[in-house]
């Protein structure tokens, strides 16, 4: 808002330019539509979120304690209720971001219907959201600002100046309701190009930072569940160039590329890497195949055979055609993973556990730091995580430990609602409420997302809707616990027709029409009940 003023006298001189054709246009109604409009295109706020994200990895170096956030959204109004929340409870929306979830994609956008995180969604829906959410975004921006045009016209027409000089300085130090993105683009959706290709749509409807993980494309699995497949590094690094030269074409110079790596809990790969000299990442990958020791006179035909400390081996592949890792490599390949993702153009890293468990992601992080002393984490406190019983469990087991008394616990049934108000637990909940604090401080994490956050909640809410509104509750069952909290805790869109955008097409009609507007917001306008 800071050129408002400047913007209503540029569009005088160009309204007096053409003279009487458009002299019933209004110079500070065009800038006030201007202001409400700040971003054009995708890419305008594809490069305005990336300086904000670079800037918060900034400030996180200097101060872990200044760690991001954000929650999956997978609709625009979602995302938008999102942001006006924050910026109502916070009054700023400074290290808050969107995150965009592959997985609830699938489930609730695909014109296949709910789908498994698996990549069968259509990928054109990935920018697809990225533009609804931005669309939404925008639109709270044109709403919140139109509030305070609507009360800076009634303050000056009272001739209160104190007033109107208050609202005059919100407008010029608006903060946008505009946030980055963190968006998942799987594991690229076919090739490099493929991955390419896609990147370009997605930065185009606005994306800063794109997440890219090592599966196989046509395998892919959510991280959190079993049969994961990896690639060779440098079938991955690949695809994270063509992300880079993505963002580097469209003028985003400084996009974000998050490198998520599966390997801790994948354990086939679908490739034996190919390797040109001993020891380079070829031969590395390669190592941690489980293999057989065998004798040439054993082999068959259709068997794949390798050379390993001069003895010849067989990696054991599986009926479907996947070889298999060592055991217990998970975590030595999740740090060679992020090495060399961060050495080759990655800028954050994500590492898909199996538990929440800070001294666990702090042991590999310690590890990647030794080669790449500023790498951070972008981590999923993920749903798929039970952390009542995990973090109760931690805490049993740190007692333990420590030669605690814990007799009167059974580490089996801790989630149990007997246990609730114990110290155990309460140590627990004191140990969930820090996590993300700890993490940020402990173990690298730069960015604490949820994956699937608003996914849960629609369930919950409707659920309780459902049980008291089809129940014996009635109407009372939305009123009681809907509507009358939606008032009291001052929820935008308990207007829900101003939410919708009325008042503003109200606007709108008076910039057009003057005196002729027919607008919806007269006295009969039963919104006008909520105050």
């Amino acid at each position: 808002m800071s050129n408002y003023n400047n913007d209503i006298d540029a569009t005088a001189t160009l309204i007096a330019q053409h003279g009487t054709p458009w002299a019933a246009i209004n110079p500070e109604y065009a800038a006030r539509m201007r202001a409400q409009n700040r971003f054009k295109t995708g890419l305008d706020i594809a490069r305005y979120t990336a300086k904000i994200m670079r800037s918060d990895m900034e400030r996180y170096d200097q101060d872990p304690s200044q760690y991001t956030q954000s929650l999956g959204c997978w609709h625009g109004f979602i995302g938008q209720q999102k942001m006006i929340s924050i910026k109502k409870h916070f009054n700023s929306t400074d290290r808050r971001y969107l995150y965009l979830s592959g997985w609830m994609i699938a489930a609730l956008r695909s014109e296949f219907g709910p789908l498994p995180d698996q990549s069968m969604h259509e990928k054109t829906s990935v920018p697809d959201l990225i533009e609804e959410l931005y669309t939404f975004l925008r639109q709270a921006d044109a709403r919140e600002m139109g509030g305070l045009f609507r009360q800076l016209d009634d303050a000056k027409g009272a001739g209160d100046e104190v007033k109107a000089a208050s609202l005059q300085k919100q407008l010029d130090e608006y903060q946008t309701h505009i946030v980055p993105i963190i968006a998942d683009i799987d594991a690229g959706f076919g090739n490099a190009e493929a991955t390419y290709l896609l990147a370009k749509k997605m930065i185009e409807a606005g994306a800063c930072c794109i997440q890219i993980e090592n599966q196989v494309s046509d395998e892919k699995q959510c991280g959190h569940q079993d049969g994961k497949v990896t690639v060779p590094h440098e079938d991955f690094l690949a695809k994270i160039r063509a992300v880079r030269y993505a963002f580097l074409e469209l003028g985003v110079d400084d996009g974000v590329i998050v490198a998520r790596t599966d390997s801790l809990g994948a354990g086939l790969t679908k490739q034996i890497a190919v390797s040109q000299t001993p020891g380079d990442l070829g031969a590395q990958y390669n190592a941690f195949l489980d293999v057989e020791e065998i004798e040439l006179s054993n082999t068959t035909e259709s068997d794949v055979l390798m050379m390993r400390d001069g003895k010849l081996v067989r990696p054991k592949r599986l009926a479907s055609n996947l070889f298999q890792f060592r055991k217990g490599s998970g975590e030595d390949r999740v740090v060679l993973d992020c090495i060399t993702s961060l050495q080759n153009g990655a800028d954050l890293l994500w590492i898909e556990t199996e538990k929440p468990h800070v001294g666990q992601i702090k042991g590999m992080v310690d590890r990647i730091r030794e080669a790449v002393p500023n790498a951070k984490l972008v981590y999923n406190n993920s749903p798929s995580f039970n952390w009542t019983l995990s973090f109760r469990q931690q805490v049993f087991d740190a007692w333990e430990t420590e030669g605690l008394n814990i007799s009167a616990y059974d580490r089996t049934q801790l989630m149990s609602v007997e246990y609730d108000n114990s110290e155990l637990a309460q140590e627990a909940d004191n140990r969930i409420r820090n996590f993300q604090s700890d993490a940020a401080r402990e173990a690298g994490i730069f960015h604490h997302l949820i994956t699937l956050p608003t996914y849960h909640t629609a369930a919950l809410s409707t659920d309780n809707l459902a049980k008291e509104y089809f129940g014996s509750e009635g109407m009372l069952g939305y009123v009681k616990n809907v509507q009358r909290e939606e008032i009291r805790q001052s929820i935008a869109c308990v207007k829900h027709q101003n939410m919708a955008g009325s008042d503003m097409g109200d606007d709108h009609k008076e910039y057009f029409s003057g005196e002729a507007a027919l607008k919806a917001s007269g006295k009969d306008n039963t919104m006008n009940q909520f105050g």
